[in-house]
């Protein structure tokens, strides 16, 4: 039985995030869920590679949430990295070339296209990096 078939939408969401933030975590990156960015959207996941690098992953639980979702564009001057994560299940070609691309369950994941680099300007990352140390530590402090 695959995922789609015996989960919900919102069940499919949270094993795919899981999923990607254990491969993250894996590839060296530190992740945080559901992170407001300046421009008022909420990025699924934001990752802080051990270089200061920003990557930002879209979840999309299933192809109606990717069809009328149109905001992933928006992300793109708040990280140096794009990428979706989507099931196994999920039909990759309706995706865009462009962004990385991760396919994920519950456990881990796998990279099958990885992100391009746009590097951030200076003083973007810097911001971006200080609200994220502050985000993870309120969330550490149970804040």
């Amino acid at each position: 039985m695959d995922l789609a078939s015996s989960l919900s939408r919102p069940e499919i969401t949270t094993q795919v995030t899981r999923g990607a933030a254990r491969l993250l975590a894996d590839l060296g990156y530190t992740p945080l869920a559901e992170v407001c960015l300046p421009n008022g959207r909420r990025a699924d996941l934001m990752a802080l590679s051990g270089k200061g690098e920003l990557l930002i992953v879209e979840v999309k639980s299933s192809v109606e949430d990717y069809r009328v979702d149109r905001k992933w564009p928006e992300y793109a001057p708040y990280c140096d990295r794009f990428a979706f994560a989507v099931a196994p299940e999920f039909p990759q070609d309706l995706l865009p070339e462009g962004p990385g691309l991760l396919v994920c369950d519950g456990f881990g994941g796998a990279v099958l296209r990885e992100a391009p680099t746009e590097a951030l300007a200076g003083a973007r990352r810097k911001a971006l990096l200080i609200g994220f140390a502050r985000l993870a530590a309120l969330r550490s402090a149970g804040i």
